[in-house]
């Protein structure tokens, strides 16, 4: 009467348990509870039948008791291993402390009544975690948060080999999340570093890895990791962002001034080449002064009309 179960997800390799999920031998609840209805049916026909009349002897008595309670028993013993499960979900099978398998399969199941049935979901959970302050790879501290998806593939670790899978998995999260976001500093203008800020895909993956390779240990797989929340402590949060301004005013005067010389450089030469107007060193350098000044200037230019000639 046992059912073949497939085959459960496998461990994680290098995973540092002593439990190991297989299948268990339970059998179809539905062909029990015919048995069931077979051993109501049978007590109740040996009762009808040794019912005792009227001055029936002391032993037919008892024998009809005997059977009352025999029949009482052989229910509740039938009865009492019956347990359904739910899709996506798991029951770990013990016998006196020892495990005997996992049962996947869906519907009623019916075990041995004293054999311990521990039921674990399988399904997919959310966890949005709390903000962590901690300090960046610069120093400055941050407050980061992340939303992880997970599930448990192994019930034989998630329920032996840790104590509370479920607690496990939260603080497990907050402490990768404290070794990711140390790793990286929050902000890099000049571009030469992975940021928490500018690396999304790099952080979310490296969140990942490390959160799964943390919680393999319990068997449990996340699907998908990735940060919510990102922000200066509120001790330097306008400090920061006042140097965030002067990176940026710094960053685009530099491409204002690499421009402008391009342009000065094109005006010159042009000017060369077609012949337009000679001029020595002084004035040439006189023109680039102007035009920086014209190109590099917040407002704009006034203009000024010179009267004499092209040297006054």
């Amino acid at each position: 009467m046992s059912d073949t179960q497939s085959a459960p997800v496998p461990r994680a390799k290098g995973a540092m348990n002593v439990s190991e999920e297989r299948p268990s031998s339970t059998f179809n609840g539905y062909m029990m509870l015919l048995v069931l209805l077979g051993v109501a049916a049978i007590g109740f026909l040996i009762m009808w039948a040794g019912f005792p009349g009227v001055g029936a002897g002391k032993g037919t008595k008892l024998l009809f008791a005997g059977s009352i309670v025999g029949t009482i028993l052989a229910l509740c013993l039938v009865a009492a291993g019956f347990f359904m499960i739910q899709p996506n979900q798991a029951a770990a099978i013990t016998l006196f402390g020892e495990y005997r398998g996992s049962e996947r399969t869906e519907g009623l199941r019916w075990v041995w009544p004293w054999m311990m049935r521990q039921k674990v979901s399988v399904r997919a959970r959310n966890v949005h975690s709390d903000r962590v302050k901690i300090n960046d790879l610069r120093g400055n501290p941050i407050e980061i948060a992340c939303n992880v998806v997970w599930r448990v593939v192994d019930t034989a670790q998630a329920s032996f080999d840790v104590d509370d899978y479920k607690e496990f998995v939260n603080i497990q999260i907050e402490a990768g999340l404290r070794t990711v976001g140390s790793r990286h500093p929050y902000d890099d203008f000049e571009g030469e570093a992975v940021t928490l800020r500018g690396g999304a895909e790099t952080i979310n993956r490296e969140l990942l890895e490390e959160l799964n390779e943390r919680l393999r240990v319990a068997g449990i797989l996340v699907d998908e990791a990735g940060l919510t929340h990102l922000a200066y402590a509120p001790e330097i949060a306008s400090a920061m962002l006042r140097r965030q301004q002067a990176e940026a005013v710094v960053a685009a005067r530099k491409t204002v001034v690499i421009g402008a010389v391009g342009m000065v450089d094109d005006a010159l030469t042009k000017l060369s080449d077609d012949g337009i107007v000679e001029m020595d060193d002084e004035r040439r350098a006189a023109m680039v002064s102007n035009l920086m000044v014209v190109l590099c200037s917040d407002r704009d230019a006034q203009p000024v009309v010179n009267s004499g000639s092209l040297y006054q």
